[in-house]
């Protein structure tokens, strides 16, 4: 098979199960599912990462990676690509600084896709343990220089979910100054730009946010400034993904702001900038909250947190009904009498 013919195959498989993933249309859900079983079948994993280990074919790697991912959303599609030793090579690919951004973001992609908390099966991630040194640190390196929105994502989303399973990798980030890369990118529209970005970096500051010495390092950054705005994040459309990607943001922006303010520090510097009020709002205003019990109980748990910290910074009646009660009470009261408090 020539070069042209063989870019044409993995480009047409990549557009069409992309396209399924997108429509949603039952039909297309089919044309994917047959795609990926036929892909599973014939070994196609291996073959493209064949591809992605040969530098005559450096032009295909971007779709043939952008393909393994599609067919690495089944357990099956994973498990062959454990098989050929894929981790490793997606691991080459990331720290290669010579391979094309988009490459790197495919491959980023495909790490993505194989670290998703969705999977059943973790059996995988014992090679991807090895590389984790390498693979985090070329992933926040392409955070860092992300060129644009989608490359950040992409690289973030790898980030956010190998913060979930192994806290070596929270030290790590640690070490390769994450906290200040995050928030500098939260700051900079071309590389967070939606509410998908934005989810991706609060869930990794929310879990770097476990270890104690993560507190110093917001404050340094003026994190907390950042937690607050993500705090008031709000949908720019209708559309029903990206108000569940705000809800996502709000909720985990508490649960960093409750978790940092642990330390005396954050608490009294959150205090200071008026995080309060500011839970207080998201507390009784379902608007604010976009409607969300999860951003209730986080912002309930975030300002009780606080009131530990500085019991005068809660008025009297706040306390009465925000703080004293149980807080299955408090969220009773404000997601059941929202009338009580216009």
């Amino acid at each position: 098979m020539t070069l042209q013919v063989k870019m044409k195959v993995i480009q047409i498989s990549a557009g069409v199960l992309l396209k399924c993933g997108q429509n949603g249309d039952p039909s297309d859900i089919q044309t994917e599912q047959l795609l990926l079983n036929l892909y599973k079948d014939e070994g196609a994993v291996v073959a493209l990462l064949k591809i992605c280990r040969q530098e005559c074919f450096s032009s295909l790697y971007a779709d043939a990676l952008r393909t393994v991912a599609s067919i690495c959303c089944v357990e099956e599609g994973i498990t062959q690509l454990e098989k050929v030793d894929g981790i490793l090579c997606l691991a080459d690919i990331l720290t290669d600084a010579s391979c094309a951004e988009t490459t790197r973001a495919e491959a980023a992609a495909v790490m993505a896709q194989i670290t998703s908390p969705h999977h059943t099966s973790t059996q995988h991630l014992a090679s991807f343990l090895e590389s984790m040194q390498d693979i985090v640190t070329a992933l926040i390196n392409l955070c860092e220089t992300a060129s644009c929105g989608e490359v950040f994502l992409l690289a973030s989303a790898a980030l956010a979910n190998i913060t979930f399973f192994d806290s070596m990798a929270c030290e790590i980030l640690l070490q390769l100054n994450a906290i200040r890369i995050l928030v500098q990118a939260c700051r900079d529209r071309q590389r967070v730009d939606t509410p998908y970005s934005k989810d991706q970096v609060v869930t990794i500051l929310a879990n770097l946010s476990v270890l104690e010495q993560c507190s110093g390092e917001v404050l340094q950054e003026k994190g907390i400034e950042q937690l607050l705005l993500l705090l008031n994040e709000k949908p720019s459309s209708s559309s029903p993904s990206e108000s569940a990607a705000c809800e996502r943001v709000q909720q985990k922006a508490a649960v960093t702001l409750a978790r940092l303010s642990r330390d005396p520090h954050v608490a009294q510097t959150a205090i200071q900038l008026m995080a309060v009020p500011c839970l207080i709002e998201l507390c009784r205003s379902p608007a604010e909250r976009n409607n969300s019990d999860s951003v209730l109980v986080a912002s309930l748990a975030a300002l009780r947190r606080l009131a530990l910290e500085c019991p005068d910074s809660i008025t009297p009646a706040d306390h009465q009904q925000l703080i004293k009660p149980r807080l299955v009470d408090s969220f009773l009261l404000c997601s059941n009498m929202e009338e009580s408090f216009v």
